[in-house]
This record gives structure tokens, C-alpha cells and sequence, in this order.
């Protein structure tokens, strides 16, 4: 059982989501941060809470407002799953395509695939 703040969790879980999609390690944001990797780990699992000043790093190191941490949240503080590492590293990709046709037809086989699929 964790003594976890459902809002810890929620910005543990966007942290470690974003940090899979930039194809960064645990060690990579640790070394920017100057702290341990088993620090982030903790982060990402709600077990620590991350100061105002850390969530403001971290939201530079990765390159986003430090709303994106707590987009999301419902009225119990509760938010959405961690995404699949690969999931996450497909979406990070794809956001780095500029857009196009090819992001278009990138986009398009995956929704069509996932129709067929349903079907």
C-alpha cells in the first residue's frame, strides 16, 4: 500500500511518460539534475515528491511548461497510466516529424490499422 499523494503519482507518472517520449534514461535526467537516477526513479513512482524548484529543471530539461505535469488531473487528484516505452518512444518520433504528407500518411496507416484491426 502507498502513502503515494494521488498528485505525486500523477506528475511522477507525466514525468517518466514525457522522459520515455524525448528517448532520455532515467541517468540522463538524473545527470542533468546532478542527482541520482534512483532519485528520478522515485520521482517517477510518486514514492518522492518533487520541489517547486526540481519540477521547474525538469520541466527545462524537457522542454515543456510545468503545466504539462499536471494536465490531466481529475477532481480526486487521480490521472491516466503510464504510457508503454515503446508507445511513448513511437509518439516522441512521430512529434518530431514536420508536418506533411508524410506525417500525414504515417498517421493515416495507423489509424488504419487499428480499424482493420477493430473490425
Amino acid at each position: 500500500m502507498s502513502d503515494s499523494h494521488p498528485v505525486d503519482v500523477h506528475v511522477g507518472k507525466r514525468l517518466k511518460n514525457l522522459r520515455l517520449m524525448r528517448q532520455m534514461t532515467q541517468g540522463d535526467v538524473a545527470k542533468k539534475l546532478t542527482i541520482s537516477f534512483q532519485q528520478v526513479q522515485k520521482y517517477e513512482l510518486g514514492r518522492n515528491r518533487i520541489s517547486a524548484s526540481k519540477l521547474y529543471e525538469i520541466a527545462a530539461i524537457l522542454d515543456v511548461q510545468i503545466s504539462y505535469f499536471f494536465e490531466g488531473l481529475d477532481e480526486t487528484g487521480g490521472g491516466g497510466p503510464v504510457l508503454d516505452p515503446e508507445i511513448a518512444k513511437l509518439a516522441g518520433q512521430l512529434a518530431q516529424l514536420p508536418p506533411g504528407a508524410v506525417k500525414h500518411n504515417i498517421t493515416g496507416l495507423i489509424t488504419a490499422v487499428i480499424s482493420e484491426r477493430a473490425a
